[in-house]
């Protein structure tokens, strides 16, 4: 079987890292960019330690005919349904769309959107931040997971990513995966961003390690409630344990609130509160968050 030629929406740190580990693996990688870009190639660069890759990737913009059948969907949350409108001509009626952005809710919403695509959502803990326009430093290896919720056996295209991506797996429960990335990011995101501090302090200062403790009981409510009652009951620890393991951070929210740029919160903390809603759960402490944040963005 053909490997599948893949398209990325979304050339920021991880839409990167990604486009050229397809690329160097052997796979068709192609960047799709915003209307008014003229090369038909731009260079990526990944710097790890001491090595630097540089490929030249072929590009696409909406007004360009050439048709996508998968698509791997990289940008911010808030941009997600405008970008794959703006190419939605592009698509195949079976398109395979694969979800890496933070936050949840966008499955959905691009499912009522669009029927006809094929969804799968992931997940990452790869370390990777930008040095400049499509050059980025690779910073730490992570773990990569991949799912659609339901479907125990990956897709034949799995295999292109698993060859292309280290420590890259397959997880037919991807929701779990999901939602404790979401609880973390509800706790560690906000109060960093509010408090203007990196992600350690959140330990290390007593005022704040108390609103951690606060608010890990609210999420594990919430998360317990719809039907994760594992996370909730780890989610003390596995907070501490990113806290600890990401001391020197700054939270991409903290660093969005510092620029003054739309934060992601919308679909972190209010996709958390939705489901409160729909569950009955009050959650005040989430609620004044996700007020302040969205105050500091205005």
């Amino acid at each position: 079987m053909q490997d599948a030629h893949w398209h990325v929406l979304g050339a920021g740190a991880i839409g990167c890292l990604f486009a050229q580990a397809l690329h160097r693996s052997g796979s068709s990688a192609t960047l799709v960019m915003r209307p008014g870009t003229h090369q038909r190639f731009l260079p990526v660069i990944v710097e790890r330690g001491d090595q630097r890759c540089e490929a030249q990737l072929p590009v696409i913009t909406a007004g360009d005919d050439e048709l996508i059948s998968h698509l791997l969907v990289t940008t911010k949350a808030y941009d997600v349904r405008a970008a794959v409108a703006g190419i939605a001509h592009l698509l195949n009626d079976d398109c395979v769309v694969l979800l890496l952005v933070n936050g949840m809710g966008l499955a959905e919403q691009l499912a009522a959107d669009w029927p006809r695509l094929d969804i799968y959502c992931g997940t990452t803990t790869e370390g990777a931040y930008a040095l400049g326009a499509r050059h980025i430093r690779h910073a730490g290896r992570g773990q990569t997971r991949i799912g659609k919720t339901g479907l125990a056996t990956p897709p034949p295209w799995f295999a292109q990513w698993s060859r292309a991506v280290d420590h890259c797996v397959w997880d037919g429960h991807i929701a779990n995966a999901l939602w404790a990335k979401l609880a973390v990011n509800c706790i560690i995101n906000p109060l960093t961003a509010v408090h203007g501090c990196r992600n350690g302090e959140l330990g290390q200062r007593r005022d704040l390690a108390e609103q951690v403790a606060l608010l890990c009981d609210e999420v594990s409510s919430i998360c317990r409630a719809a039907g994760f009652g594992d996370i909730a009951q780890q989610l003390p620890s596995t907070v501490a344990a990113v806290i600890a393991g990401t001391a020197d951070n700054r939270s991409s929210m903290l660093q969005d609130v510092e620029c003054e740029r739309r934060t992601e919160i919308e679909y972190i903390t209010g996709y958390l509160l939705e489901v409160a809603d729909q569950l009955g759960i009050a959650a005040p402490r989430n609620r004044a968050l996700l007020e302040e944040i969205q105050h500091r963005a205005h």
